[in-house]
């Protein structure tokens, strides 16, 4: 099944965070870009919504933009992960978005586990420029800086 106009319309709002792929995911849709997870678009019972990854540091940022949690129920328990409805306002224009959109992208970094041996994009490569007046990006290590194996 094709994703949905609205799901297509939220990969439109989250450019500044890079391009986006849309997947199905769980009878919803998993919004991504370089590889990481930045938005669901699901419908938890009152239309379908975009929900932005978070982490426990932006909670409140959330909450003061009247945004509300993604909950769900599984085996009659209820359980919530760290992704939060889209500002209202936000959803009006792309440069609205712009910042939500880079701090999902910011908190999926941070989120994704690494392992060796795992090939994943670096944070430049799925990371968009960012103006001469931002927070500068963190450095990725040297290759002369990784540890090398007893073997080689």
């Amino acid at each position: 099944m094709p994703p949905s106009n609205f799901a297509r319309h939220c990969c439109e709002l989250l450019a500044a965070a890079g391009p986006c792929e849309i997947r199905s995911m769980f009878g919803a849709w998993g919004i991504s870009t370089g590889g990481f997870n930045i938005a669901i678009v699901a419908d938890l019972g009152s239309g379908e919504k975009l929900w932005l990854k978070a982490d426990g540091a932006l909670r409140s940022y959330y909450e003061v933009a009247g945004c509300e949690r993604f909950t769900y129920t599984a085996r009659g328990v209820e359980r919530s992960v760290n992704y939060y409805s889209a500002p209202a306002e936000a959803m009006e224009a792309p440069q609205m978005m712009a910042p939500w959109a880079r701090q999902a992208l910011e908190c999926a970094l941070k989120a994704r586990p690494t392992k060796e041996g795992r090939s994943r994009p670096s944070a430049a490569q799925a990371r968009p420029a960012r103006a001469a007046n931002s927070r500068p990006a963190a450095l990725a290590p040297s290759t002369s800086a990784r540890r090398k194996s007893s073997t080689g």
